[in-house]
């Protein structure tokens, strides 16, 4: 089954409200519009790459991982990545029937374990968020 992608559109107005409005903290999230120009949508774009008319990510899992691993480590917000890659990530699983069941601090300091991780290590990086997400991951129930 063909993975469906998420659209900057849904980022804007499901993800990022969500993380602005549920995931609060000392640190607010800045506006929308305040985002760096094009990094969020290349990273909207990279899961669904092709090289020799073949997907390089493949299945929901492996788009998902490069998706919340991009989001993270491209900061495309001046504030507020993890909890941003942490929603979006969500509606990803969602709109492709899937969700994730996982404690909230876990899933927390799960994204500030790849915030540290060394960009050497990228695919050892992306492998283990693959993992997580495998551990982790369940349909979801209409």
């Amino acid at each position: 089954m063909k993975s469906k992608s998420i659209t900057l559109i849904e980022v804007e107005n499901v993800a990022y409200t969500l993380a602005r409005e549920l995931m609060t903290y000392n640190e607010p999230i800045p506006e929308f519009n305040s985002r760096f120009p094009n990094i969020l949508e290349s990273c909207l774009a990279v899961p669904f790459q092709t090289f020799d008319k073949k997907l390089v990510y493949k299945g929901l899992i492996g788009k998902a991982s490069i998706l919340f691993y991009l989001l993270i480590k491209n900061h495309p917000f001046q504030n507020g990545n993890k909890r941003i890659a942490i929603t979006t990530l969500m509606v990803f699983l969602y709109i492709n029937n899937k969700w994730i069941e996982v404690d909230n601090q876990e899933f927390y300091n799960f994204a500030k374990w790849v915030a540290a991780s060394n960009p050497k290590v990228k695919e050892a990086t992306v492998a283990a968020i693959e993992k997580f997400l495998e551990t982790y991951i369940v349909k979801l129930v209409n």
